[in-house]
């Protein structure tokens, strides 16, 4: 018979207990419409359309969903983002992190049954870079993820484990802020003026390691 672990979860440590909220922008449509945010609603349709004759899908689905201003949660694919190289090695790293803390935790019961451990890497928040996907950059430039899960470990010290990875992103424009010389502020305020509205990125994969 094996034994279930039930204490503090494997890999916990440093991770947030609730994902980033959104950004310090002006609640939505509370601000005036002034003629230049319907000159840049009419710039972010024609950047949309652009983006997605170069095959920016992502970027572009991201964008339109803005501009539709519905605010509802917008799913993306999370295989696809934990396929890129920078998600994947953050996510294989808490891996890693539980199999090791599970082993050791094993080692220490002294009695070698097999067991098992749940696991819980907290929200945490990985880079997305030009170089690592264009599409992707442009669509999230970071994401959070969180992995939970659990791992087993057999009695000659094997480890398998199973689990399911949230990821989440609040899409908005930072008020203030920047990117390659162009300013966010313009973008935001169509959120601010009710002629856009920030939404809530979500999307969940599973998977099996032996």
């Amino acid at each position: 018979m094996g034994q279930t672990d039930l204490t503090r979860p494997l890999g916990r440590t440093g991770g947030w207990a609730d994902p980033e909220p959104p950004c310090g922008n002006a609640a939505h449509a509370t601000l005036p419409v002034r003629p230049y945010d319907l000159l840049t609603l009419l710039a972010c349709h024609a950047l949309a359309a652009l983006w997605r004759l170069l095959g920016l899908r992502n970027a572009a689905g991201m964008l339109r969903h803005y501009l539709r201003g519905t605010g509802a949660p917008h799913r993306v694919d999370a295989e696809r983002l934990l396929a890129l190289p920078a998600v994947r090695a953050a996510t294989e790293a808490q891996l890693t992190r539980w199999r090791a803390e599970a082993l050791k935790r094993w080692a220490r019961s002294g009695d070698r049954a097999p067991a098992a451990y749940p696991a819980d890497s907290g929200w945490r928040d990985v880079l997305i870079t030009r170089g690592v996907s264009p599409d992707w950059w442009l669509a999230l430039r970071y994401v959070e993820f969180r992995l939970t899960g659990t791992v087993r470990v057999a009695v000659d010290g094997t480890t398998v484990v199973d689990y399911r990875c949230a990821v989440h992103k609040a899409w908005n424009f930072d008020r203030g802020g920047r990117e390659l010389g162009v300013p966010f502020t313009p973008f935001a305020r169509l959120h601010e003026t009710g002629l856009a509205k920030e939404f809530a990125v979500t999307g969940e994969a599973f998977g099996h390691h032996a």
